[in-house]
């Protein structure tokens, strides 16, 4: 088990209980039931990560990225002021791909995903769960109703401080730069998280992962590391800036007075120049795949919106600390004090 006792980890999941089935009509009740299950196998499976060094029956590559997740975390409590609590002190092998598979939804004319409400979360754009049959029989549901339909795998979530969130064998295998990433994004919405905002709060971790990452990776002096992260980065935000401009492409094209059979014409030749546009994209980046998965799905509504949403706020934040003149303590104080302001608005 993790930093929380038994005992403490009963208790909040008993509350969390209690308030899923005090919420009657908002949600099925079995949906609830496989997420307090799937979270409960997360924390029954929990093994310490000091206990796992110890043993000699554990192999090399794994002790080797679980000290190098040690050395990230307390890099992430000293340099970048994001408290770990007990999260990332414990390890689980799932056994499978991704730890839960997440749902987004979008009406069939619009780029606005659709929204589900949790207790705690607040309001967000995706439903998941911790089955992928589960997550495909809602999906194939919603667009039986209508609505374009997304459904892709998540390797690491954050409980938001209600548990100490373990390392996941989903991303174990990451890049040492690609971990510490994964650890300071995680860790940053235990510090700050306005609920119902995805936008707000998937922004503000990314630039807190951006920043945290460029910090520790000079900090080691690792210059191959550095030179892939910043290319890593520049590719995806070229990535990023052609979903979004197409997006307000289709924006525009739903918000005309064309006929809705003329419409769905036009959307389906977007789809396509898109794919020609990232097939381009790809040469000056000499062939590297990276985003070939991603566009070989349909690129509907709810697929652009999971592009979107994570990212739009990055730069507002980034000229934030710039600002502030990289004081992180400042910054984080500045932005719970913004998340306050609309929080009460």
């Amino acid at each position: 088990m993790s930093h929380l006792s038994s005992s403490q980890t009963l208790a909040k999941l008993s509350l969390v209980i209690l308030v899923l089935l005090g919420l009657g009509a908002c949600e099925p009740l079995s949906y609830y039931q496989q997420a307090v299950r799937g979270q409960m196998s997360i924390l029954w499976n929990r093994q310490q990560i000091e206990d796992l060094l110890q043993r000699d029956d554990i192999p090399e590559l794994l002790k080797e990225k679980l000290n190098t997740v040690v050395t990230i975390r307390e890099f992430a409590e000293e340099q970048l002021l994001l408290p770990s609590g007990g999260s990332y002190h414990s390890y689980v092998d799932l056994g499978r791909e991704h730890v839960v598979w997440n749902v987004f939804a979008a009406p069939e004319f619009s780029v606005e995903p659709v929204a589900w409400c949790y207790p705690v979360a607040g309001c967000v754009s995706y439903r998941g769960y911790f089955a992928q049959d589960k997550a495909v029989n809602f999906a194939h549901a919603l667009e039986q109703d209508g609505y374009d339909v997304y459904t892709g795998g998540v390797d690491a979530y954050s409980t938001l401080g209600w548990f100490n969130d373990p390392l996941l064998s989903s991303v174990i295998n990451r890049a040492d730069y690609q971990l510490a990433a994964l650890v300071f994004h995680e860790l940053a919405h235990r510090r700050v998280y306005l609920p119902g905002d995805t936008t707000f709060n998937e922004s503000f971790a990314t630039m807190v992962e951006r920043e945290g990452l460029r910090r520790w990776l000079n900090t080691r002096g690792d210059s191959q590391s550095i030179a892939l992260a910043g290319q890593q980065a520049g590719r995806q935000q070229q990535f990023i800036d052609l979903v979004i401009s197409f997006r307000d492409q289709f924006e525009q094209l739903y918000e005309s007075e064309l006929s809705e059979q003329n419409k769905r014409s036009r959307k389906s030749a977007l789809q396509q120049e898109m794919r020609l546009a990232y097939e381009e994209m790809k040469k000056d980046w000499g062939g590297v795949s990276s985003y070939d998965r991603w566009f070989s799905a349909s690129l509907n509504n709810a697929q652009l919106s999971t592009v979107s949403s994570y990212n739009e706020r990055v730069p507002e934040f980034e000229k934030m600390l710039v600002r502030l003149g990289g004081d992180l303590g400042a910054f984080y104080q500045e932005v719970a004090a913004l998340a306050e302001k609309s929080e009460t608005h």
